[in-house]
């Protein structure tokens, strides 16, 4: 444990300029010698959490809670509503012309039932990053209900007999309907909810790493730290952080085995509290969460998954990356046809870019890029060291080598990578393809991230590949391979494609 166990942010959304002064906030010294009579609330904790120890709590802060749960379980309920009678409207109506029996507006209720049944309105309770995303599947799950029900009452809800293919239709298009109202319903609930207030409760690095993981998300402010054995020796404390900052959630990331008797008294204290929590689990840091949770008369085990890929996952990757990267080429190579003409013309040089990669079980190949730098580029970056962003890679910001076309901002340069997934030296997700120099500080454990083959993106590339350090890339690879679905590769892609919308690449 770090000497200075308390430890604030810059984020602090309150007027006190010093979110954690110990003598005033925590008093824990104080405390720990004055009588506890009247303050502690340990044995309330302990015991079942009744309205007195859920009083003591300063009401703003569990209003607040409320208010933000309140406004996302009510935008998700009516964005659940309307996409399930506006895709009725629009396939049966619209293009099968079929009419509608007024019936037909009792599937937003139970839709909304149904969505609550699957766990579609809890789930954000739960979690910091509210995604939408990431619960693509259950929205399949939904709209296949929705169908299969559409299809049961045909004869009460439609005018006529619909065609299986419009009920496809149908099932299609209220996938898209859900995904894309659920996506507004929660930009619209976070823009009218309070931000979330979070303490984190553990060691000073690990709240580092955290804090920089928050970097650029919205609606959460995280206000300091602390340690975790101050906080349960004393469970006052915590009420008077929550009184005094508000606070609305804690995220507590545990040391090992020992702390876990501490971390369920924290627990239990933070939930009749009425706070919500969050765990840091260090365990999943090493074996990723593709795991199986089983229980042995009341001790939890996890099952971990072998590592790497069956025969018939590698069979279904390589046939989604020949697909993926057929259909890439046919659909862009309008625009590919139009950044090649660009490149010649604005400076002499190759229009495509040949550099020597490592590729899956450390065997080189030739990676294609479209030429964004001046010819010759690679023998001046020794010149250009100094410069250097990253750890462990090469990167800089605004790179003197860099042409005018302005290909790298969209990260369209890396579109003839497509011909690299064809040939099989690349797939459309993998661990980063690295250059020799930067491959050979890949050492141990870290070099089976070379199990699968590279992709044109990853995980590294989602989350800013050039703020993630090399040993924190290799690692983030190391788990892709770990945990790897067909889903997690496709969650990518969109993510990538939203990612290069924004134009955020280097």
């Amino acid at each position: 444990m770090p000497s200075d166990k308390t430890t604030t942010s810059q984020h602090a959304p309150r007027a006190s300029r010093s979110p954690f002064p110990r003598a005033e906030v925590y008093g824990l010294k104080q405390q720990r010698s004055a009588s506890r009579a009247d303050l502690d609330v340990e044995d309330a904790v302990q015991a079942a959490p009744d309205t007195a120890s859920v009083a003591i709590v300063e009401p703003v802060a569990l209003r607040d809670v409320r208010r933000r749960e309140q406004n996302y379980r009510r935008a998700l309920a009516l964005a659940d509503a309307c996409a399930a009678a506006l895709s009725v409207v629009v396939a049966i109506a619209l293009i099968g012309g079929y009419g509608l029996r007024l019936e037909y507006l009792l599937i937003m209720p139970l839709t909304v039932i149904v969505a609550k049944l699957e766990g579609l309105y809890d789930h954000d309770e739960l979690v910091i990053r509210k995604s939408t995303l990431d619960e693509f599947p259950r929205l399949l799950n939904l709209a296949t209900l929705f169908a299969l029900l559409i299809w049961l009452a045909r004869h009460y809800v439609i005018v006529g007999a619909p065609t299986t293919l419009l009920l496809v239709a149908l099932w299609g298009t209220l996938i898209g309907l859900l995904f894309a109202l659920r996506f507004i319903a929660r930009a619209v609930a976070g823009r009218f909810s309070p931000v979330e207030i979070c303490l984190f409760v553990g060691s000073a690095t690990v709240y580092r790493r955290l804090q920089a993981k928050l970097v650029g998300e919205t609606g959460v402010a995280l206000v300091g730290s602390v340690d975790l054995e101050d906080v349960v020796s004393d469970l006052a404390a915590l009420r008077s952080a929550t009184e005094t900052l508000g606070i609305h959630r804690i995220i507590i990331a545990t040391g090992g085995t020992a702390d876990a008797e501490l971390t369920m008294d924290l627990v239990r204290g933070a939930k009749a509290a009425g706070l919500r929590v969050s765990i840091v689990p260090n365990v999943l840091a090493a074996v990723g969460s593709s795991v199986a949770f089983d229980d042995l008369g009341g001790m939890p085990l996890l099952g971990v998954p072998s590592f790497g890929l069956s025969r018939s996952s590698k069979y279904a990757k390589r046939a989604f990356d020949i697909v993926g990267a057929s259909v890439g080429l046919i659909f862009l190579s309008p625009l590919m046809l139009l950044a090649a003409v660009l490149i010649k013309v604005g400076s002499p040089g190759p229009v495509i870019f040949r550099q020597t990669r490592i590729g899956r079980d450390s065997k080189p190949f030739r990676m294609l890029k479209f030429r964004t730098m001046v010819d010759g580029a690679d023998a001046l970056k020794g010149d250009l060291r100094d410069q250097n962003e990253a750890t462990g890679l090469f990167k800089i910001t605004d790179d003197p080598r860099v042409t005018r076309v302005g290909l790298r901002r969209a990260s369209f340069d890396e579109v003839p990578q497509l011909i690299n997934v064809l040939r099989g030296d690349m797939s459309l997700v993998g661990p980063r393809p690295l250059v020799l120099d930067e491959d050979e500080r890949i050492t141990g454990f870290d070099r089976r991230r070379l199990h699968l083959t590279p992709g044109i993106t990853g995980r590294w590339q989602i989350l800013g590949s050039a703020r993630i350090p090399l040993s924190e890339m290799v690692k983030i690879d190391y788990l892709y391979v770990a945990n790897w679905s067909l889903w997690a590769d496709i969650k990518i892609l969109v993510q990538t494609v939203g990612f290069a919308a924004q134009r955020r690449g280097l």
